[in-house]
């Protein structure tokens, strides 16, 4: 639901589905609107769904962001829990020395991570 977004993911302030696809209405091209402080940036993403299980994007615009790719692999633990392996490349136009730029992709790293985290246990907790 990349509607609900901004409602989970620090920094993220709008995000606008451009285009989905035809076969199950998932979206397709989306355009996100991020204020990090470290990173201001709209950017465009292509999203490319396999099953239930995984879901890969791909940086098609951005205005400082050069690259921005990423998944998301969900796996069955067996035990009613679900693994979610999370990997993300990162890029900026503006040169930065090498230790700021690892910095700024640590904070976007651990900034979804934790946005994912509490989203997973807020919606899989029964209200009270």
């Amino acid at each position: 639901n990349l509607a609900a977004y901004p409602e989970w993911s620090d920094g993220i302030t709008s995000v606008e589905v451009l285009s989905r696809y035809e076969e199950d209405d998932r979206p397709a091209d989306a355009r996100f609107t991020v204020d990090s402080g470290m990173i201001k940036d709209t950017y465009e993403l292509e999203y490319d769904w396999e099953g239930v299980e995984s879901v890969s994007w791909t940086l098609t615009k951005g205005e400082m962001l050069t690259a921005l790719d990423g998944s998301y692999r969900l796996s069955d633990n067996g035990d009613g829990s679900t693994s979610v392996a999370y990997q993300l490349a990162v890029d900026v136009k503006m040169p930065m020395i090498g230790m700021l730029k690892r910095k700024a992709e640590k904070v976007i790293i651990d900034t979804a991570l934790k946005g994912l985290k509490k989203r997973v246990e807020a919606i899989s907790t029964p209200d009270s």
